[in-house]
Formats: C-alpha cells, structure tokens, sequence
C-alpha cells in the first residue's frame, strides 16, 4: 500500500487532464499492465462524482451523461441541484496508471435512486470507495454508507465544496453515524490536485486496515488415536 500511494502522488504531477486531452500524445495503456486495481466513487444525486473522476484521469473519461428533460422533473430530486443540466445514466470510467504493470480504474456511479441497483454490481472487486458527499444534503449520501457497510467495503467520506452552511467534522461524523475510524476530508472535486488527495487519503485507510488486522493463528489438527482393539 506505501507504493501504490507515492505512485499516485508521483503520477500526478504530469500536467492537467484537461490538457493532456487535447494533446496528440494520448496515454495508452502499456502492453505490460496486468493488475487493475478498482476503487468506485459513490455518493447523492449531483454530488460531483463525473466531476471528481474527470478531474483525476489521466485518459477522456467515459461519461454516459444525458440531458436532464421535463420527463425526468418528478423522478429526480433535483432539490439543492436545480442548474443540473445534465445526469449519469450507467456509470463514469476513468484510469490512473500507477506503474507499467498496475493500473488504477476508477468508476463514479449514479446518483439517483432509480439506479441504484447498479451499485452492488459497481462494488464487486472493488479495493475501495470514496463517498462524495455536498454537506448541504447530507442526508443523500446515507445510502451509500449503508451499502458501503453492508458489503464491507472500506471507504473514506470526501466533502465537495460547494460553497454551503460550514459544518465541523464532528457534526458530519454525527450527521452521516460515522465509526470513528473512517476517515473525513474535504475536497474540490474540480481540482486535480485535491481529488488526488482524496485518493491518497483512501489508499492510506486501506494500508492502515491492513496493517492492523490481527493475523490468524494457524491451529494444530487434532490427531484422533484409535481405540485399542480388544
């Protein structure tokens, strides 16, 4: 885990997606890359999860992203999110690589109720997750700690900044019911460089849980002795 985190603070200091992409030079996968690692980015409606996935990819991210229409104004809550032009329909995809063998893929998930039951597909293999949450709805991200929790997947809650009420990490933490060792940090999903402290901050939790779990003690076979034969 101490490598794959300065390999994502050491891939970042390539410049901006945002310039890369309009670069001739795009980066292909190397021919050598043979360990994917998959972390999902979960969390509410509108909370920044293509943003986030865009901001750290180092290729376009694939983005199913559709126009928001009237036919939609009674399914989705778009209360807190009214300028939200346009929504995730299927999921986000975008990569990182780390190395010439190991490659992270990150997939943000859809925000609305409808297709949530994508999520537990999204979850399977996964190394870990990032809960975006936009604090001026907290309640939208509870449902992705649920089933966060229910798979046991780790994961690290990430507050996107969007210019809301202040509230304190403890008023979160209580907020959202999270255990203490689950950690909080704040975030610009805009920015390249906060999302990779996000990142950090997951692969970080992900080494500490590994570290800390107890180790299983092989126990000896009881040797059954047969009855003497009278």
């Amino acid at each position: 885990m101490d490598s794959v985190a300065s390999d994502i603070s050491d891939v970042f200091d390539v410049p901006d997606v945002s310039e890369a992409a309009e670069s001739s030079h795009r980066q292909t996968l190397r021919s050598t890359a043979d360990n994917g690692l998959k972390i999902v980015i979960v969390g509410g409606f509108g909370v920044g999860k293509t943003t986030l996935v865009r901001s750290v990819s180092e290729i376009r991210p694939l983005n199913t992203e559709e126009t928001m229409t009237q036919a939609g104004e009674h399914i989705d809550d778009t209360g807190g999110v009214a300028g939200k032009k346009a929504t995730t329909v299927a999921f986000d995809f975008g990569r990182i690589s780390l190395d010439a063998r190991n490659v992270l893929y990150l997939f943000g998930a859809p925000g609305q109720e409808r297709f949530w039951f994508l999520w537990d597909r999204l979850f399977a293999g996964t190394l870990g997750a990032v809960v975006l949450v936009d604090t001026r709805r907290l309640s939208d991200s509870w449902y992705a700690v649920d089933r966060l929790e229910h798979h046991g997947t780790p994961f690290v809650v990430a507050c996107n900044d969007f210019g809301g009420p202040a509230h304190t990490p403890d008023q979160i933490r209580e907020a959202l019911d999270l255990a203490d060792e689950v950690p909080l940090v704040f975030c610009d999903a805009r920015s390249r460089e906060s999302g990779k402290q996000v990142l950090i901050a997951l692969v970080e939790h992900l080494r500490t849980l590994v570290t800390s779990a107890p180790r299983s003690i092989p126990q000896p076979i009881p040797q059954t002795v047969p009855e003497p034969t009278p």
